[in-house]
């Protein structure tokens, strides 16, 4: 909105050109997310206790003080983030610019869904919501719709083609094995980071790291002159998703002085599976998938031990690799204390980001 009024009276007000910048639109944006988290949470936070009438349920075969310390705590927060996302682009964005929409439209669904399945929770009084069968249907034909629309953006040269860090300009034509792939990319990012939601704070530094990650590499991919000097492969316009991605870390920083222990509200599966699934679909927008992989190493690994401890207890029949899954709750039930879990938690999730945003230069 504000571009847009900015372009057309920029012939007669020259200083209106720092509109034409993605990094001053992000910047604002940002800061535009962050205080309208400022300025509302306390509103929701009071309306969601009000209306949830006990809060999120807390697992009852989860570490025994969560009963406790987490009992009556509301849930949802995640809707307050999204809301402060997509006023923040609808007012800073291109609007004009389809990698954005698409970006909109996979965080939209994917927190529509969260949303759903967190209503489910809080209506019903128990930790089951939507069927995990059904939320992974839906998420695949979210993906499958953003493939599609995709296809008819992306250059020629790259629809297809898998990207490797540290290689210049090597990709692998996959063919229709994309489609699975972006599936399992997107899902897999959005499910793994509704894993690692469980304890305060844990989840939305990780999210803010990555976003803002991904912010500096769509704006370096949709650069001509900065993805030739680092040979990385050029996606023209898709620089604009830049300012989604510090919407959203502006948005996290909000939540996060809500969400910092003890928290008074939880993301819930509205903004776990929202913030995930947009993770997943920049990094395949901007074709650095493999590199998601590395600067969300710590989603890999939570999403992985529960994966190891689901299949292990099927094989040995009742026999566990963790003591508890995820891997969080693991070092939890071995006496670590939640903070100390979370703050190491999120400088491993740090050193996964330097190795990652290294893989630019490193070609």
């Amino acid at each position: 909105m504000l571009y847009y009024l900015a372009i057309k009276y920029i012939d007669h007000f020259t200083i209106l050109n720092v509109f034409t910048y993605i990094t001053f639109r992000g910047l604002c944006a940002a800061l535009t997310s962050l205080i309208i988290m400022f300025s509302t949470m306390n509103y929701f936070i009071n309306l969601f206790k009000e209306i949830q009438n006990g809060g999120q349920p807390i697992r009852e075969d989860g570490p025994a003080s969560h009963l406790v310390t987490k009992k009556g705590t509301p849930t949802m927060g995640g809707l307050v983030m999204l809301l402060s996302v997509f006023a923040s682009v609808f007012l800073w964005g291109d609007l004009t610019n389809q990698y954005l929409w698409l970006v909109l439209f996979v965080t939209f669904s994917f927190g529509a869904l969260g949303f759903i399945d967190d209503f489910l929770k809080v209506t019903k009084k128990n930790t089951k919501g939507v069927r995990g069968k059904h939320k992974l249907i839906i998420q695949s034909v979210v993906s499958l719709i953003a493939y599609v629309w995709l296809q008819k953006l992306m250059p020629d040269n790259l629809a297809t083609k898998l990207a490797f860090p540290m290689l210049k300009q090597f990709v692998i034509d996959i063919g229709y094995f994309y489609i699975p792939f972006i599936i399992v990319v997107t899902v897999g990012a959005s499910n793994a980071v509704n894993l690692t939601d469980g304890l305060d704070g844990l989840a939305i530094v990780p999210v803010m790291i990555a976003a803002l990650c991904f912010g500096i590499i769509a704006y370096v991919v949709g650069h001509s002159v900065f993805s030739d000097y680092l040979k990385l492969h050029h996606v023209p316009n898709c620089g604009e998703i830049a300012v989604f991605c510090a919407s959203l870390v502006g948005a996290g920083l909000g939540f996060l002085w809500y969400n910092a222990p003890p928290a008074k509200i939880f993301m819930g599966d509205t903004g776990s599976l929202a913030c995930g699934g947009s993770l997943g679909i920049i990094s395949v927008i901007t074709k650095h998938e493999i590199v998601l992989s590395i600067i969300g190493g710590l989603f890999v690994i939570e999403a992985a031990s529960v994966i190891m401890q689901v299949y292990y207890y099927k094989l040995t029949k009742g026999k566990r690799i963790f003591l508890m899954a995820p891997l969080h709750h693991h070092f939890e039930k071995k006496g670590w204390s939640e903070s100390t879990v979370v703050i190491r938690f999120w400088i491993i999730s740090i050193i996964f980001a330097i190795i990652g945003m290294s893989t630019l230069k490193i070609r």
